[in-house]
């Protein structure tokens, strides 16, 4: 099982510019805490949010998965 990079996701959204407030809404959350807790690893993201982050974020669903040592050993 892939494990998600909240690091990767955290820097995409500042890169983009996007607030806290902006990403709990475009997951249908009423305010940033509760999106807050997903960014840090509090709460475990749902699967069924994984699309609409990857659209906030302007990447694909894959990119938010790390790559284990092997497959970058190969690449």
């Amino acid at each position: 099982m892939k494990e998600l990079n909240l690091n990767f996701i955290k820097e995409r959204r500042l890169k983009l510019g996007k607030t806290m407030k902006e990403m709990a809404e475009s997951l249908g959350y009423e305010n940033a805490s509760t999106y807050l807790k997903y960014e840090s690893g509090v709460y475990s993201i749902k699967a069924e949010h994984l699309p609409k982050l990857a659209k906030s974020l302007d990447c694909e669903i894959n990119d938010f998965f790390m790559k284990n040592v092997a497959e970058i050993a190969i690449i």
